[in-house]
């Protein structure tokens, strides 16, 4: 029988501590939530490996390494509102449930987000909750937010999910060009986001977060 546990432990002391990741929540989120039950039944053996773990369709879990560094630019507080686009099968949603007040968690694969909110809910995560549909246009409805998460690759944001961040609040986007990508970091003030630079990482450009094709006849 796997111990997942004993992979979990390893996994944050060898992957996600080594990469400057030292707040207290972050590491017992991760320590705690069980990657291997938010993850294609195929892939658990795989759950706790150095590397995005591929959901298919050019989507991805993040790697443990880009998840901690993320939730701790981001530094999420016990009272935010959050917005995890492109959620997959729940992991995201798990951690970040642990670390704010309420998520709301958007997943466009309509298979997909009933498995996410079934996980959270077989695990007991009671204030995260799972909405199926198109990954740019976020969820206004519950909005606006604290914080703002994609889980992908992105070379745009549309302005219809910015205009879901409260001012004064943060959004968290893996800004792709070509193989390479860089984590940002933007707060709003008023009707601008300012950017920063967090770390470097990788993963595939989401649908509806890539710029638009030009053709020329």
């Amino acid at each position: 029988m796997t111990n997942f546990m004993t992979r979990r432990t390893m996994m944050v002391d060898t992957q996600v501590r080594p990469s400057d990741v030292t707040k207290f929540p972050i590491i017992a989120a991760m320590l705690d939530v069980e990657r291997e039950k938010y993850v294609p039944e195929g892939l658990r053996q795989a759950a706790y490996l150095d590397g995005n773990l591929s959901l298919g369709v050019g989507r991805v879990v993040f790697e443990p390494r880009t998840m901690g560094k993320l939730l701790d630019a981001l530094d999420v507080r016990k009272d935010d509102l959050i917005l995890d686009i492109g959620c997959g099968l729940g992991y995201s949603a798990a951690l970040l449930a642990r670390l704010g007040d309420t998520v709301v968690a958007v997943e466009s694969d309509e298979t997909q987000a009933e498995e996410a909110q079934r996980a959270l809910s077989e695990n007991g995560v009671d204030n995260a909750a799972v909405v199926a549909g198109a990954l740019e246009l976020g969820d206004a409805k519950h909005g606006p937010y604290d914080v703002i998460v994609i889980e992908g690759g992105v070379e745009i944001i549309p302005e219809a999910l910015t205009a879901q961040l409260k001012d004064g609040g943060r959004i968290a986007a893996l800004f792709m060009e070509g193989a390479l990508g860089e984590v940002r970091i933007g707060v709003r003030h008023g009707a601008n986001i300012n950017w920063r630079r967090a770390f470097n990482a990788s993963a595939p450009v989401l649908a509806g977060f890539q710029h638009k094709q030009e053709f020329v006849l």
